[in-house]
This record gives C-alpha cells, structure tokens and sequence, in this order.
C-alpha cells in the first residue's frame, strides 16, 4: 500500500500501468479501507485510490474537516497531480456529494473527469431536514445502526465509540451544514447507483443527479438499504468496471 501528501490518498492495489484510475470517496464516518474490497477487484484492470479524510484511523490526531467546501478544497489541490489520465470518481452517502464538488472544482480549472458515479446519495440540489449532526450520542449512534453501515463491534466497544464518533459527528455536519451553490452542469457522464431500499435515498432524489450533468446519465437500483454495496461488492465493483470501460 502507498500514501500520498498529508495522507489524503490510499492505494492498497497500485496500478501504475492501468489506463485509467478510480478515486473513491468515502461516507460519513467512513475511511478509505471501506474499498480495500473495490480496490482489490478492479485492479490490475484500473490504478485504485482511496481518500482517507482526516479525524480517522492512522489520521485520528488531526482535526476533522466540518464543511463539504473545506474538504473538496484541499482534495481537488491534492488530487490535480493525480489526473495524468483518464480519472473516474467513485463517491458513496457523503462520498457522493464530495466526489461531485471536486468534480465541479476540477472543471473550473480546466480537467474534466471521465466519468463521476455516485451511490447512496440524492442529488446535491435537493436538501432535507435532519439536524442529526446535532443529537446526542445515543440517538447519533442509533441513526448510524439502523444504516447498518457501521460494524456492530464498534457499535458495542466504548473505547472505539470514544474514537469514532468526533469523526462521524463532524462528517454529518459537513453534510448536513452544506448549502448548494448553483452553477453550469458537469461536462462528464455520470452513473448513479442506489438501493431499492434506501430511507436515504428516493428514486426521485436518485433521478435528479440527471439535471447536474449536460453528459450522460444512467441510474442503477441494486436490492437492499443504503449500505447495499457491501452485500454486492461484486456486482456493484463489475458496474464500475463496465462504467470504466
């Protein structure tokens, strides 16, 4: 496995004669081992990155980011060098609204991607009231188990609690605090994957990812809830390949 800078980047599979790479973006909470499986799927077939945002396992000692725009700022300086060839992002749950604002960064300074897939997430446009961000602990950590996204072995060790829960509660508050700022659409086709049944997600708020590109759109239902990929790893990692190619 390789680092990259301040340890933004994650390669467990290097790649480095792959004719495309897939950066992905992980959820609330999340780190970038949750694609250790993508990672070892795809590759030799594509160079694999993995964002590890701060606050977390081997970068617990630093600061949480508290805002989608601080994030997407620092990620899109980090990740230009790494546009060398064709770049695909791979974003899930918060994953997917980051991944689309570093799209957008990238564009404005003149790369576009060759594709964005985002799962797990409505479109950036559309916002509902949550507030979970600002709950207690209890009712934080029944939010992330009724998700089913994070394993029950942290859910029940107060010493990892201890450790994971400034990050989740920082990421929700980036998601939650983010404010949609209108702007030209995407020039990369996008693919949009979702659960069937997914609280997080309406098949509605699944369709409106169309009106943020002028490119390509498809939108994929998968059975299961909003961690559905992690049943479907396989099949969700052969539709990003089919999407690569």
């Amino acid at each position: 496995m390789t680092t990259s800078g301040p340890g933004w980047v994650r390669r467990f599979h290097p790649a480095p004669d792959a004719g495309s790479r897939l950066v992905c973006f992980p959820h609330a909470g999340g780190a970038a081992s949750f694609f250790f499986p993508v990672s070892r799927l795809l590759a030799p077939h594509a160079d694999v990155l993995a964002i590890q945002y701060p606050g977390r396992q081997d970068r617990r000692h630093e600061p949480c980011a508290e805002s989608v725009d601080e994030l997407a700022d620092a990620l899109t300086a980090e990740l230009l060098p790494w546009c060398d060839r064709p770049v695909t992002f791979f974003g899930h749950s918060m994953g997917a609204l980051l991944a689309f604002e570093v799209a957008r960064r990238l564009e404005r300074r003149g790369t576009t991607l060759h594709g964005l897939c985002v799962s797990g997430r409505r479109a950036p446009s559309l916002s509902r009231e949550a507030g979970i961000h600002l709950r207690g602990d209890e009712a934080l950590l029944d939010h992330i188990a009724r998700l089913s996204g994070t394993d029950s072995r942290v859910l029940g060790d107060p010493e990892l609690l201890h450790l994971v829960l400034p990050a989740i509660r920082a990421d929700y508050k980036a998601v939650e605090t983010y404010a949609y700022a209108d702007g030209p659409p995407l020039h990369c086709p996008v693919l949009v994957l979702t659960g069937d049944d997914d609280p997080q997600v309406t098949p509605e708020e699944a369709k409106a990812w169309a009106g943020h590109t002028d490119g390509e759109y498809e939108l994929r239902v998968f059975p299961g809830g909003h961690f559905y990929l992690n049943s479907l790893v396989t099949e969700v990692t052969g539709a990003v390949r089919e999407y690569l190619a």
